[in-house]
């Protein structure tokens, strides 16, 4: 985009004040989280340059699955998720990016009581915290959703606070957004992270000194932090997912019994899982989707699709982050060294929410007490864990 075609957004209730004027903030990492935040700190009056080692998008956000929802049992993560699907809905539009209102159902097959009691446990925890969530049996859930196969479902949620768009669309836009709000974007021009004082360091030497740095750079930020002498408890990982042509309305569905999720798309359908439990190097992970990936899935949304015929189009694999928690570590890690990662697969989802969230903060606002980065020291140990499963253990 040029400046002449930047996206008006509507601000409406959601404006900023300027609590940010004065400061000078650099952003690193342009991927949908980076380019959120950018823009909310540009609006709150800051002065903020916004950079990435490739182009806009070109990280996580760009190979991310764009299903958002708020299917959150959790307060506080039920709050984001409002939040989040809120400003989809706001900023979204004809100029800017699409969001598709989808029902989001995620169900437990028989034979499996303890997924199934869990799916009923979050769907009573989330009406508590005045969620729209309903809990569907078989029967209900095919009346509701003709295409899904359901003999085999022992409990199901629906919820409908949900949609799914373009990640890399939503991330541009924003990021062109940032730039007409004031904040000057550098793609394709690597740093590294200094502190004390707080400053960005370009390739050619030169440092650009600023009152913040918020690093937002998905898998990379474990690295970069490193490199700056900084260790944080997160971990990169491996996902896979594939786009196959078949005709699909709706709903968005993830199995928890056969570990996938599904949604419709522009060119059919796209689905995903594959998740490695292996730490991956951001830098040297194989971007290819595994051979076996594709009809292994494909096999598994068949079954759950029998009526739509669905033919490989592409497939791919992309990074998630994972904390010894499955919480994400968002705000002040050092004076001055903000820090959003480990989101466990959630990021892009809550990015709308976390984005103004760590704006605020950065502006000397409250932080998001529960996600604190310091609240490890850095060196744990811990075990990945795919973030959509269902949590049996509560």
């Amino acid at each position: 985009m040029t400046d002449s075609d930047e996206p008006a957004l509507a601000v409406g209730a959601d404006a900023f004040t300027q609590d940010g004027a004065g400061l000078e903030v650099a952003v690193v990492g342009a991927g949908a989280i980076g380019a959120t935040t950018a823009y909310d700190l540009s609006r709150a009056g800051a002065d903020v340059t916004l950079y990435d080692r490739k182009s806009i998008a070109s990280g996580a956000s760009g190979r991310a699955a764009g299903v958002c929802y708020n299917a959150f049992a959790a307060p506080l993560d039920a709050e984001l998720g409002r939040e989040a699907i809120e400003r989809f809905r706001d900023l979204s539009g004809d100029d800017t990016f699409p969001f598709v209102e989808c029902p989001y159902v995620w169900l437990a097959r028989e034979g499996e009581p303890d997924r199934a009691n869990a799916i009923r446990d979050q769907i009573e925890r989330m009406q508590d915290n005045g969620t729209i969530a309903l809990e569907a049996d078989a029967d209900a859930l095919a009346d509701r959703f003709p295409a899904l196969y359901t003999d085999d479902v022992a409990v199901a949620g629906i919820a409908g606070a949900a949609g799914y768009t373009d990640p890399a669309a939503y991330t541009a836009c924003l990021a062109a957004a940032a730039n007409g709000a004031g904040a000057t974007l550098e793609p394709n021009t690597p740093v590294e992270i200094r502190t004390d004082p707080s400053c960005v360091a370009l390739e050619d030497g030169t440092e650009h000194a600023v009152d913040a740095v918020v690093v937002a750079a998905g898998a990379h930020t474990k690295q970069l932090l490193a490199d700056a002498g900084i260790s944080i408890a997160m971990k990169p990982y491996r996902v896979q997912a594939l786009v196959a042509r078949g005709d699909i309305d709706e709903p968005m569905c993830y199995d928890a019994s056969g570990e996938f999720y599904l949604r419709p798309h522009p060119e059919g359908l796209l689905a995903g899982n594959g998740t490695e439990y292996d730490e991956a190097d951001p830098d040297a992970y194989d971007r290819e989707a595994n051979p076996e990936f594709a009809t292994g899935l494909l096999e598994r949304v068949r079954h759950r699709l029998p009526d739509v015929d669905l033919d490989l189009e592409r497939a791919w694999a992309g990074l998630c982050t994972a904390t010894p928690d499955r919480e994400p570590l968002v705000g002040e890690l050092q004076p001055g060294l903000y820090v959003a990662t480990g989101f466990q697969g959630h990021g892009f989802m809550r990015s709308p929410a976390i984005g103004a969230r760590l704006a605020t903060e950065v502006c000397g606002g409250d932080g998001i007490d529960a996600f604190d980065p310091t609240r490890f020291d850095g060196d744990e140990s811990f075990e990945i864990i795919d973030g959509m499963a269902v949590d049996t253990e509560r």
